[in-house]
């Protein structure tokens, strides 16, 4: 069975986001480390080369694939920030559109600029997503 690609790293969070070009990517993915850790009480780590996460679960398909990945985290792409683990908990939809501007992804949110989104809706989201996905729900 193959192995997943993006696993834990031991690179620097912090010295990832310094090489960040776009200063409102980086700007933005500061908030973002310090939000995420402050409101999930996790240390943030390197997920492949590009994502930062707060917190792992365990998932376990049918198929008998089964791996780790991060609770919550985001990435820092060339247009937007790309927010992981926040639309699996139960209540998330009546609360995005009390978040701001965003568009969804597949599996993420994609925010161009934290200064056009509500902090405090954030927040709670990133709350929700965390504490859905570190309890068993998936395994």
């Amino acid at each position: 069975m193959a192995e997943l690609l993006t696993q834990p790293t031991d690179q620097d969070p912090r010295s990832f986001i310094d090489t960040i070009a776009h200063p409102t990517r980086r700007a933005d993915a500061l908030v973002l480390l310090d939000l995420m850790g402050r409101v999930t009480g996790e240390r943030a780590v390197m997920w492949g080369s590009s994502m930062i996460g707060f917190g792992r679960y365990h998932y376990r398909y049918a198929s008998g694939h089964e791996g780790d990945a991060l609770s919550v985290g985001f990435s820092p792409r060339s247009t937007a920030q790309a927010l992981y683990g926040l639309l699996a908990a139960p209540g998330v939809e009546e609360l995005l559109p009390h978040l701001g501007k965003h568009r969804r992804g597949a599996g993420c949110l994609y925010v161009t600029s934290l200064a056009a989104v509500d902090l405090a809706v954030l927040e709670d989201l990133v709350r929700r997503g965390h504490g859905f996905m570190t309890t068993e729900n998936f395994s």
